[in-house]
């Protein structure tokens, strides 16, 4: 489903139109990725959370340069479903 389809979905479940569901959808997605920007997560309940996850420091390979780096510690945005979400996807 891409975000126009679940925009179209939203607007005719609710009876609202479009725009005013598509500002929502934008806004809902920007307020998530700014809370993970600012190291907060943001839990859903009954939905899931988004969390960052530390990704520690690696040696990696250049394989077109034969050469070995080193990926210094990072953090990655990850979802991690609900139980209740994941019981109705199976």
């Amino acid at each position: 489903m891409t975000k126009a389809e679940l925009v179209n979905a939203i607007a005719v479940q609710s009876g609202l139109d479009k725009t005013t569901v598509l500002t929502v959808v934008e806004g809902v997605m920007a307020n998530i990725k700014n809370s993970l920007a600012g190291g907060e997560p943001v839990f859903l309940r009954g939905f899931g959370s988004f969390i960052n996850k530390k990704r520690a420091e690696k040696l990696a390979r250049n394989i077109s340069t034969h050469t070995s780096i080193i990926v210094p510690e990072h953090r990655v945005p990850y979802f991690k479903p609900a139980k209740e979400f994941v019981a109705q996807v199976r």
